[in-house]
């Protein structure tokens, strides 16, 4: 039995307000790419001398920043393996919570109690990042530092990535990572929670019924039905966790010197977007086409990021394709 082609809905707007409404829609739509396409061509016009002078892959991965030097040694080598480093991390500890807070307020929480936790969660999702920084820096690092130092203390012997001979607990890739977890809670959470809204409920009272417990129904049922928009919201914090700024140039200390490969308690780490804003202001010309190719590499890895979560999230949607 053959299956139908399926036909796309060909009729167009034969209205005036429709056809202005769908040109302004249209228009819209390619303007993002218009846009894309032009931060992309200015930041690669103004940071092509910076990738012919360091070169592009000693640039990338090479470590150093000194501008005293003829010529100067400007290198992001640890800033990108630490953006990478904390924002996998950060996600880490961002996906249990935010999985559980969108399974309590979809199947578990009364109704008004629901609603309001559906409506803190996006409040916290709106929170800038500059406050999320202040608060970091200001009552998180003390109370991160002493949770730092036990975990120091009680398991460095079995694992070394633990371990931290400085004395210092502060300012770390560890504290870091929590504050990117907390800005990205509520954006995962709100995904996984429009998607546990679309699984059928019947399934799951079906599940229930056969008697299955509530852990078994999500781990069995739940989760390998929504899977894909799940890791599509992953991907997409993901994405904002590598391109946070202000709320990690508070909490880490930037080491331009030695990658940080994963002592992750020791106070010494990178970000390239922290990298940006700590040294534009005071930089030379060649600091700021260095800069500005420091953007263009994080601007691509985010665009290569965002490209494969909606390319998950379309296919765990498919009826959104057409």
């Amino acid at each position: 039995m053959s299956v139908p082609t399926q036909r796309k809905l060909l009729a167009k707007p034969s209205r005036t307000a429709d056809k202005v409404f769908f040109a302004v829609a249209k228009a819209a739509g390619y303007s993002s790419f218009v846009i894309i396409g032009l931060i992309l061509f200015f930041l690669s016009i103004r940071a092509w001398p910076a990738f012919e002078k360091q070169g592009f892959l000693e640039f990338a991965f090479g470590t150093g920043w000194d501008n005293t030097t003829n010529p100067p040694i400007l290198h992001i080598g640890p800033m990108l393996w630490g953006s990478l480093l904390i924002a996998a991390i950060g996600v880490a500890i961002a996906v249990p919570m935010a999985i559980s807070i969108a399974y309590f307020i979809e199947f578990l929480a009364p109704t008004p109690i629901a609603k309001a936790a559906t409506v803190i969660v996006d409040l916290l999702a709106a929170i800038p990042s500059v406050v999320i920084g202040l608060w970091g820096l200001g009552v998180f690092s003390p109370v991160g530092a002493h949770w730092a130092q036990m975990l120091s203390e009680t398991f460095a012997p079995i694992l070394p990535f633990l371990a931290n001979d400085t004395g210092t607990f502060l300012r770390s890739p560890f504290i870091a990572s929590i504050v990117v977890a907390v800005m990205i809670v509520p954006l995962i959470s709100s995904i996984t929670r429009e998607i546990f809204s679309q699984v059928d409920k019947e399934i799951i009272k079906g599940a229930l019924a056969l008697g299955g417990s509530r852990e078994s129904v999500l781990r069995q049922v739940i989760l390998p039905t929504s899977a894909g928009g799940i890791l599509g919201g992953v991907l997409l914090a993901l994405g904002r966790a590598m391109g946070e700024t202000v709320a990690i140039f508070f909490v880490l200390n930037l080491v331009f010197d030695e990658y940080n490969w994963f002592n992750l308690l020791e106070p010494q780490g990178g970000a390239i977007a922290s990298l940006i804003l700590a040294r534009f202001g005071e930089a030379t010309p060649d600091e700021v086409e260095a800069l500005l190719a420091a953007g263009v590499v994080l601007f691509l890895i985010t665009l290569v990021i965002n490209a494969i979560a909606s390319y998950i999230v379309q296919k765990a949607q498919p009826w959104r394709r057409d």
